[in-house]
This record gives structure tokens, C-alpha cells and sequence, in this order.
């Protein structure tokens, strides 16, 4: 269970590129047709599709790391990540309720309870 746990966080990585990709297509298509560095700056909706698309790796890292820690049993490690990511996830239900981060608000406490031991 917790090694599917683990790899859906690396799989929200990946989703959230390919969702963000087709998204802010033009943005992005802008930004790189402007000649890319320093160009999402403006408008709003470059800045937005950056920080949306640069949350894909942040996502596979967590999903690596977690799939590292189920690797290795570092239960201690698995703690951690599920800690960072609930408080991560309440912050950004509270700012913007109808969003994906829903998703890590329910996966988050599962990474707590199984780096606590309680599911395998």
C-alpha cells in the first residue's frame, strides 16, 4: 500500500506537467517565442503557468524520495515528507479550495500513518 502511496505522489508530478503543459500552452509558447529568460515575469498568466509547471518536479521529488524511503524502510523519512506535504496541502486548500490540493491533503496523513507504521 505504501509503495503505491509513493509512486501516486511521483505520478501527481507527472500529471501536473502534462495538465499544466496543455493549460498554459500559449503562456508557455509566449514565454519561449520571447525568448524564455526573464519572460514570466509578465503577464500574470506566465508567472501562474511557471509556478504551476515548476510544481510537477517538486512532485516527483517528493514521490522519489518517498519511494526511496519505502525502498529502504526509513519510516522516519516517510514522516517527514508526510508532514511537508499535509502542511503544505491545508495551507493551499485554505488559500484555494476548489484545487487539486485536495489530492495531497488525503495522501499526506496516509504517508504519516505509514511512516508511523501503521499501514504496510
Amino acid at each position: 500500500m505504501i509503495n503505491v502511496l509513493a509512486w501516486f505522489m511521483f505520478g501527481l508530478g507527472i500529471l501536473h506537467i502534462i495538465f499544466g503543459l496543455i493549460k498554459f500552452k500559449a503562456q508557455i509558447a509566449g514565454a519561449i517565442s520571447d525568448g524564455f529568460v526573464g519572460k514570466f515575469r509578465a503577464p500574470e498568466a506566465r508567472r501562474t503557468a511557471f509556478w504551476f509547471l515548476i510544481f510537477g518536479p517538486m512532485f516527483m521529488l517528493a514521490g522519489h524520495v518517498a519511494v526511496h524511503a519505502v525502498a529502504t524502510g526509513d519510516l522516519a523519512l516517510l514522516k517527514i515528507l508526510g508532514v511537508y506535504s499535509f502542511a503544505t496541502a491545508l495551507i493551499g486548500v485554505a488559500a484555494f479550495p476548489k484545487s487539486p490540493f485536495w489530492a495531497a491533503l488525503v495522501i499526506s496523513p496516509l504517508l504519516i500513518a505509514a511512516g508511523f507504521g501503521y499501514l504496510r
